[in-house]
């Protein structure tokens, strides 16, 4: 197992190696979904939401859908509708432990991102979640977070990766398929082709 030889350990070090901060980069932070804020995520389809237990464990979770699936409620409020998935519900049971979340928001073709940080709760108001039905099935539940810092980032981290370049894109080819790492992974029974072919009806037929 790797060992580092060199560890940072104090705010002090850190500071002392990336340098002072940037006065646009403080100033940018707001305690608010703003007018620019709310355009990005009405128009965003795809958000990445952090969360920890109790424990200290943290999960990352990935949620999409139609563009503007996440709601913005008031200023202060954002709603994010839960689609048919894994059953696991981690970001749930996470922020019944501890409801300090963090959001990502992105929009194809755009570099920036727009973050969001708050504490989030699991709801099942009957009138929010009828409003997040999609094709005729509404979510069972939803996560209302409640925003304490928004702010948009940079796109630096998006040009460097060539994201949205497809002629820059590495080759896929010889990548493992998720039946395959699944099987692996849990060590199932199951025959790969059974598992593919679950695997495609779940992408098919388990949308919503």
């Amino acid at each position: 197992m790797y060992q580092p030889k060199n560890v940072v350990s104090s705010a002090g070090e850190l500071k002392s190696i990336l340098g002072p901060d940037f006065p646009s980069q403080v100033a940018k932070v707001i305690d608010h979904i703003d007018d620019h804020c709310r355009a990005w995520i009405e128009r965003t389809p795809f958000v990445v939401i952090a969360s920890a237990g109790s424990s200290g464990m943290m999960d990352v979770s990935p949620k999409g859908d139609p563009a503007g699936f996440v709601q913005v409620l008031d200023p202060k409020t954002l709603a994010v509708p839960d689609r048919l998935g894994n059953h696991r519900g981690d970001t749930f049971l996470n922020v019944l432990e501890n409801p300090n979340v963090a959001l990502m928001f992105i929009i194809p073709l755009r570099r920036e991102v727009v973050r969001v940080v708050g504490k989030a709760q699991v709801v099942r108001d009957p009138d929010l979640l009828a409003s997040m039905t999609v094709n005729g099935k509404q979510p069972d539940l939803a996560l209302v977070v409640r925003v304490e810092e928004a702010f948009f980032h940079c796109g630096k981290a998006m040009i460097r990766s060539h994201m949205w370049e497809p002629e820059k894109w590495a080759s896929i080819d010889g990548l493992p398929t998720y039946a395959t790492a699944l099987k692996d992974h849990g060590n199932l029974p199951d025959t790969l082709e059974y598992l593919e072919q679950r695997m495609h009806n779940n992408e098919v037929n388990r949308l919503y």
